[in-house]
């Protein structure tokens, strides 16, 4: 997920805890983006942006308690993402919005392809919108987040078999979605 190492991680976590906030700043540089990404493909677009403020401002509060485990700290940092998105929709007892309008670093410059590869997106969208939650939350923490298995453990409260075996359940049901010749998309 981040290109920064580990360990210049851990060292900004140190340093931010002992009260620099331009470590910290370092911090959300490294995170805001996944983080961000996370929350978008969960919530309302509109809403995202609120949620993702709101996360490093819990993580910054609750940094002098955060204790280093064998777990990434941007583990801990989705699970406040993830406890976020939670709260919210108890809060608000609406439905998972993933937005297929989500910003697509690697266009391509042709016309066609970038025509292509929207009309697959919003496929894509609709399909993660009919999994379950705990499906759409592993494939989002996984396939467009690029997380590793531990992390995701981490961050969804599961042991690594659940969450290798919730991807697999979760892909499966994915590609039978993705495969179906209803034109229901």
């Amino acid at each position: 997920m981040s290109n920064i190492p580990s360990k210049k991680i851990d060292e900004l976590v140190e340093r931010a805890q002992k009260g620099d906030a331009e470590a910290f700043g370092g911090i959300y540089d490294e995170l805001v983006k996944p983080i961000y990404r996370y929350i978008y493909y969960r919530v309302e677009p509109q809403i995202a942006e609120d949620l993702t403020e709101e996360t490093f401002l819990k993580a910054w509060k609750a940094l002098p308690k955060y204790k280093k485990t064998k777990h990434p700290f941007s583990a801990w940092v989705f699970r406040i993402a993830h406890n976020l998105v939670c709260d919210y929709y108890r809060k608000n007892k609406t439905t998972s919005e993933i937005d297929e309008n989500v910003a697509d670093e690697n266009r391509s410059s042709s016309p066609k392809e970038q025509v292509n590869l929207k009309l697959n997106q919003v496929k894509l969208h609709k399909a993660i919108k009919k999994l379950p939650e705990n499906y759409q939350q592993v494939i989002i923490l996984k396939y467009i987040n690029e997380e590793e298995n531990p992390a995701i453990a981490k961050i969804i409260g599961k042991s690594e078999g659940a969450v290798r075996t919730l991807q697999f359940r979760a892909l499966e049901k994915l590609r039978g979605l993705l495969s179906e010749k209803k034109e229901d998309f």
